[in-house]
């Protein structure tokens, strides 16, 4: 049987989905699991970058060849506008999940809903923490 909480987090998830940013956060990632060139240049950015990474987190130097070949894959994914698009409903995406979990978090820790003075006294958690403060 369900509960309160598990009525109003289905609530949640609908006022989510409704949102006129959700929509378009959804076309955009649909358009490009629908394109397979996109994905193609997608999956290849992907893999020549964590090649590189890894090829330097193993001390290994990276050719000027190596690089340039990245790069140029890189600005080609770029300059795909359907790929461009998903890139950006993916960090927007993102950005909503976080305020989401950030909203949740401080209400357990809170033990009540908090304000936006409480998000105002936190500070930075520092750089790459995702919460941008």
């Amino acid at each position: 049987m369900p509960n309160k909480i598990e009525d109003k987090t289905q609530e949640l998830c609908a006022t989510i989905v409704a949102q006129p940013e959700m929509i378009s956060i959804r076309k955009r990632i649909d358009t490009f699991l629908g394109d397979a060139t996109s994905r193609g240049q997608y999956e290849l950015v992907n893999t020549k970058g964590q090649t590189l990474h890894q090829k330097q987190h193993a001390g290994q130097p990276l050719s000027a060849e190596e690089i340039s070949e990245f790069e140029k894959h890189r600005d080609a994914l770029l300059k795909n506008p359907v790929a461009r698009g998903f890139l950006e409903a993916q960090d927007e995406l993102h950005q909503m999940q976080n305020m989401i979990q950030k909203y949740v978090h401080k209400t357990f820790e809170l033990g009540r809903v908090p304000s936006e003075a409480d998000f105002k006294e936190e500070g930075s958690c520092g750089e790459g923490c995702g919460c941008h403060h």
